[in-house]
């Protein structure tokens, strides 16, 4: 048996209401809102989420590759799954590969993935999946665009969902697309791109797998396939048969918004999250052509139900407190730069400190047990030179035990909270807090770390943990 034997999410924790982008610039507001990545993260930030929340109570160490998917790689050339890799604190000896130029990637590299393990190539890899798009100001791209990250684990052992089956095809048509030099997602009329596009390509790969593996749609409990808004999707659920209140996974654009590469996967996540050993799941995703899978979730379902997912994500929310702010998140809008000397980016010292930067390790003395961060050859306690190893410190619970709040820091959502943080009580560490309101920062609350990046320099990204107030849901802070 081959499938899926875990998953995971991350969506950002700031939310923008579309009534507040009808605000910015005027006509009828559209309903809800959709997830916006804060100021310091990209596509690789949030897949490195997705992946964690993916391995949580899994050894890091089983894992033999990681394909990344999105339309919005860090960089044009430089892998992106490696990076990944490294903050993930995966082992250096496995396969990577980046997926990417089309909305499919996510199944594409599925697919790939599944190929590799029955293969034997790997017995398991990691498929994650991550976008930020950005629509042009003013634009309905801009209302439906939304921010978000999904990882699958696929493996022969310990399989909560069979992949039964699935079918692929590729079509050639400029429905939207970027080009080098581009910075907004361009598309043609809708009527075009959607008519000769995404309807007869849904429904050619959805029609071929039913009609592949002789089923009807009152054999599937589940159908998860892509849409590029709300309006589509039902159509489409109507069209193929479904019941769309019984039958079809809620494709969240109302509360998330379209994450591109990564909204497919995404939504089999929350169906994932809901499934019941037995379930029967029709999976599609469109991009240049159509992917589809037939799934069978089994009793191992029952023992990877504690990830934050989707679920968990949704109900952590803020709220941005306007358009305005979004624009300075995503450099759209310029801003008088600071009066401070330019930051500076440096490859070899990137590479020097890269397991201590990335991957976050502390290091630990083998003589007295006590941990440092950052790494340190000699320990202060019991004087003991090189006799250290390296321990991840990414997935360690903390506390704040004080911070400073400074208003003149280079930051680009001022104030920059300088904070030092105690991870398992014990090990100190000095970085800046994220993800939070100024207002209700305080002395020992509880903290997690999180992968982001730094500033950016001389066309390069310069990635860091920091900390930021533990995820729960926004009622219970």
């Amino acid at each position: 048996m081959l499938g899926i034997t875990s998953y995971g999410a991350y969506i950002p924790i700031y939310r923008l209401s579309r009534g507040e982008i009808a605000r910015a610039w005027g006509g009828r507001a559209a309903p809800g809102e959709k997830a916006v990545a804060n100021y310091d993260e990209d596509s690789a930030t949030m897949a490195v989420e997705a992946v964690i929340d993916c391995l949580k109570d899994i050894d890091r160490q089983i894992v033999d590759g990681l394909y990344f998917a999105s339309t919005t790689p860090p960089y044009k050339e430089k892998q992106s799954a490696s990076l990944v890799a490294f903050a993930a604190d995966l082992r250096r000896q496995i396969l990577t590969g980046d997926f990417t130029n089309s909305l499919r990637a996510g199944t594409s590299a599925l697919r790939a993935a599944v190929d590799a393990v029955k293969s034997g190539s790997g017995k398991r890899v990691m498929v994650v999946a991550s976008d930020c798009r950005l629509g042009v100001p003013q634009s309905e791209a801009e209302l439906n665009f939304g921010d978000g990250a999904a990882a699958l684990l696929i493996g022969d052992e310990g399989v909560a969902c069979e992949i039964e089956g699935s079918y692929s095809h590729a079509d050639e048509i400029l429905d939207t697309w970027r080009t080098e030099t581009d910075i907004f997602n361009k598309s043609w009329e809708d009527r075009f791109i959607l008519t000769e596009g995404y309807v007869l390509n849904t429904k050619e790969a959805i029609s071929n797998i039913m009609k592949k593996y002789s089923l009807t749609p009152q054999d599937i409990t589940k159908a998860v396939f892509y849409a590029p808004d709300s309006r589509r999707h039902s159509e489409m659920a109507r069209t193929l048969g479904f019941d769309p209140k019984t039958q079809v996974q809620d494709p969240f654009f109302t509360q998330l918004g379209n994450t591109g590469s990564a909204f497919a996967l995404m939504m089999l996540v929350a169906a994932l999250e809901e499934a019941k050993p037995g379930d029967r799941i029709l999976f599609a995703s469109y991009g240049d052509g159509c992917d589809a899978f037939i799934l069978r979730v089994t009793e191992e379902i029952e023992n990877i139900r504690d990830r934050r997912g989707i679920k968990g994500h949704l109900a952590s929310k803020a709220t941005l407190p306007n358009y305005e702010k979004y624009l300075r998140f995503r450099q759209v809008m310029p801003i008088e730069a600071q009066a401070r000397p330019p930051r500076t980016a440096s490859p070899p010292v990137a590479w020097r400190e890269r397991e201590q930067l990335i991957s976050f390790h502390g290091s630990k003395c083998k003589r007295c047990g006590k941990t440092f961060h950052p790494m340190q050859r000699v320990c202060i306690y019991c004087g003991a030179k090189d006799e250290y190893e390296g321990v991840r410190l990414s997935d360690k619970q903390g506390t704040l035990y004080t911070y400073c709040i400074d208003n003149l820091a280079l930051n680009e959502d001022p104030p920059q909270v300088s904070s030092k943080v105690h991870l398992d009580g014990e090990i100190g560490v000095y970085c800046v807090m994220t993800d939070r309101d100024p207002e209700e920062v305080k002395p020992d609350m509880p903290v997690e770390m999180t992968f982001r990046k730094m500033h950016d320099a001389g066309g390069m990204h310069t990635y860091y943990w920091k900390c930021r107030p533990l995820r729960v849901p926004s009622g219970e802070r």
